[in-house]
This record gives C-alpha cells, structure tokens and sequence, in this order.
C-alpha cells in the first residue's frame, strides 16, 4: 500500500526551471528523516519513502503541509514490484529523481553462528540489494538528463566487520561500498556521481535499539569524546547531493568522530 501527499512543481536555480526532485529511502526517522529535512530545506522537493507510511506522513506534513515539495511513499525496499510503483510515482507528480539516497537498513544482532540462511537473504536483500535496484532505476533517467546524484549510505561496520547489527549487516553493507564504485564507474561520465557515506555510532532509534546510546564507555571510545548528531551526516549528504559535489565520486566519506583513521 502506497499513500502519497499530492504533487506540485515549484523552483529552484534558474528561474522557471522545475526544482530537482530527490528519493529518500528509510526515511521515516533517524538518519533518514534528517536527510530528508535537509535536502528539503534548500528548495529540493523530496520523495520520502519507508515501511513506516505514517513516520513518513507526519514528517512530509511538517516539511511542506500544502503538499507541493513534498511525497510520502508507505513502501519495504524488500518488495520489488512497490518500489518499481514508487518510483514510477514520483515522476508522475514531478519528474524521476535527480538524487537518490539510499539509507534504508536492517539490523539483526546475534552471532554469527545463529544466522539462518532466510535471515541472511532478508538482511541482504534490505542492506545491498535494494541499492543495487534502486540505483539502476533512478539512475538511467540521470545519465540521460547528464545529471544525477547518488548517495549510499554504509557503515564503519561494513570497513572492520562490526557485528554490532550483525554479520550479515556488516557484509552488506562492505558490498555497498564497492557496488558504489561500480557504479561511479560507469556513470561518470554522464554527469552522475555516486558515492557512500559511512557513520559510525550516530544517536538514532536504531543505535537506541541496539544498546549504543547510553553504554558505558561508547563515547569515551569515540576521539571527538562523543556520538555522532543525524544532522552531521545529513549534512554531508547534502554536500554530495549538491551542485558543488560534482567533482567527487566513487569516494566513501567516514563520519565517525575518528574511530576509523586512514
């Protein structure tokens, strides 16, 4: 089931231009929704898309009550068929992104040992392969526009084999980081960039969920002496969704207070 607030056509850049149009996935809260927020603010309208279809609703109709800027989209990135749908959606109200950031996760903690083979294809399918689709999806219409951004978010997990959010998340989420170079290969030269962002421990639900926030010792752990703000990672997601992004690509950015040098 999909719900959507409804469309419109506003501005941004060059007058009479249509505004760039961006497709956040997991957006319903944590680092998703601040994204969203983010790219919203600079005039951008903002497809938010998550298995959450009322977080999205809420946050939609905070960022734009009239409904012209912003959609809201009730879909799992699991299921193919609704993400196709949803996409298709949106460039039916406005045109078919020009950015796409896909931040939707899942996280199983357990040992290694105890992954059955329907969890790991679950947890891959989230983490990897929806990156992989929605990537091409969206990005076939940039490189014929000769403009387009993606950006994908990974984690220090999928760099050092973190089994915080499990073993599965974590190999993912390293396939994300080469997938995103594959794809930067090949689109470069069409004016779309693509690139990987990866946090550390960020104060969201998620790390709330999985016992990060409040541990004793996680931010001593950390150099900066803290957790990371969803707002500090949107706002680098937004410099690579940016006009000014477009000399960087197939890069993996690390936001993690230092945890990872290199």
């Amino acid at each position: 089931m999909r719900t959507t607030t409804a469309g419109g056509t506003g501005t941004a850049g060059q007058e009479n231009s249509p505004a760039r149009v961006a497709l956040v996935t997991g957006a319903g809260r944590g680092i998703g929704a601040a994204i969203a927020t983010r790219l919203h603010g600079p005039g951008l309208r903002v497809a938010l898309l998550d298995r959450d279809g009322d977080a999205v609703a809420r946050l939609a109709h905070e960022l734009d009550p009239a409904g012209d800027t912003t959609l809201h989209l009730a879909v799992d990135v699991d299921d193919d068929e609704a993400v196709q749908a949803a996409v298709h959606e949106v460039a039916a109200a406005w045109h078919s992104p020009d950015v796409l950031v896909n931040n939707a996760a899942r996280t199983v903690p357990g040992s290694v040992w105890d992954i059955g083979l329907d969890e790991w294809d679950a947890v891959m399918a989230t983490n990897l392969r929806s990156v992989f689709a929605l990537t091409r999806l969206c990005a076939r219409q940039m490189r014929a526009r000769g403009w387009g951004r993606v950006v994908n978010l990974a984690s220090l997990a999928g760099q050092q084999g973190g089994t915080l959010g499990g073993a599965h998340y974590s190999a993912a989420k390293a396939g994300v980081l080469v997938l995103t170079k594959v794809f930067a290969r090949e689109l470069a030269a069409h004016g779309v960039t693509v690139n990987a962002v990866a946090p550390a421990a960020v104060h969201t639900p998620v790390a709330d969920e999985l016992g990060v926030v409040g541990e004793p010792g996680t931010a001593s752990g950390i150099p900066v002496g803290r957790m990371g703000r969803p707002s500090e990672v949107a706002a680098l997601v937004a410099y690579l969704a940016s006009e000014e992004g477009g000399y960087v690509t197939g890069a993996t950015f690390d936001i993690n207070g230092g945890t990872h040098m290199r």
